[in-house]
């Protein structure tokens, strides 16, 4: 006897293990066909989910504005404590903030969805907290939205611009915590963005306890409508105690009514513009040596 096989034995075995393996191949080509298919169906349904939000709040009839945010900005004074307003009312307009000659009174159009705003945020962010801690500044901050068209018809701009206002009415004094964290977890352009879920889990990641109405005022989209009339306002009207600025595009900062004209990147300009604005008021206070590098967003 002999363990070889023939010519035609070893065709048919060649055949068999062939066709084993393009079975294999089959299967597995149907089960990557299936997770990708799995995948898209997934984020549609995520993005459809988001876009729904958008649509009911989009017919909310106009509410009252949020609590703390009279000018439709929060004013941050030292420590970050931050001052208290009552709510606009239904159709009614933003009260300006006062303009005061003691102290420097900084004002940011931002867009959470911008990375200029976010670069901006990164360069300057010690200046900023060393200004507002030692009592020599206000920041006043409003969040805006003029960046929807990026982020794949979910409106993310509008959408943590109403975060942003329901921080302010249910945790202002943990605002400033807020908006870094909202940078700091940026989404990029051209993707949905961040759900409503996931912001309200960046406002806990930051230390914010979102029970009490804060959850729900996030995940409602509550003060969307808001913040659509704010930017439209921001951007078509001159900005008050300014000769004519107008915030249409983002970062928008003014220093005691000054637009700063500088890159949002540019620490050591922005510095530089809040000392000369600012004149005597700023001698008192000594500016970061360094400031962290800025983002290329």
């Amino acid at each position: 006897m002999t363990d070889k096989l023939t010519k035609n034995e070893r065709r048919a075995q060649a055949r068999e293990q062939a066709r084993k393996m393009q079975e294999e191949r089959r299967k597995k080509e149907q089960l990557r066909k299936g997770l990708t298919i799995g995948g898209i169906i997934v984020a549609a349904v995520a993005i459809v989910a988001i876009v729904a939000v958008v649509i009911v709040n989009s017919i909310r009839p106009a509410g009252p504005g949020p609590e703390n945010m009279a000018s439709n900005g929060i004013v941050l004074g030292q420590d970050f404590v931050a001052e208290r307003t009552a709510a606009t009312p239904p159709e009614g307009e933003p009260t300006p903030t006062p303009e005061r000659d003691d102290i420097i009174q900084i004002r940011i159009y931002q867009d959470f969805g911008c990375p200029a705003c976010k670069a901006f945020e990164e360069a300057n962010r010690a200046t900023l907290e060393q200004l507002v801690s030692s009592g020599a500044a206000t920041v006043e901050i409003h969040p805006i939205s003029i960046l929807d068209r990026f982020f794949l018809g979910t409106k993310y701009s509008t959408r943590s611009a109403s975060a942003g206002a329901c921080v302010a009415e249910y945790a202002p004094d943990q605002f400033w915590d807020f908006n870094k964290a909202m940078y700091e977890n940026q989404p990029a352009e051209q993707t949905a963005g961040l759900s409503n879920d996931e912001i309200v889990d960046v406002a806990e990641g930051a230390g914010i306890d979102t029970a009490g109405g804060l959850a729900d005022c996030i995940t409602e989209g509550r003060f969307m409508g808001w913040a659509e009339d704010a930017t439209i306002l921001a951007g078509s009207e001159p900005l008050p105690g300014t000769d004519g600025v107008v915030a249409d595009r983002t970062p928008t900062v003014l220093v005691n009514g000054e637009l700063f004209p500088g890159s949002p990147g540019d620490a050591a300009g922005f510095q530089a513009f809040v000392t000369a604005t600012a004149g005597s008021l700023t001698e008192s206070t000594e500016a970061p040596t360094e400031s962290p590098a800025p983002s290329e967003g």
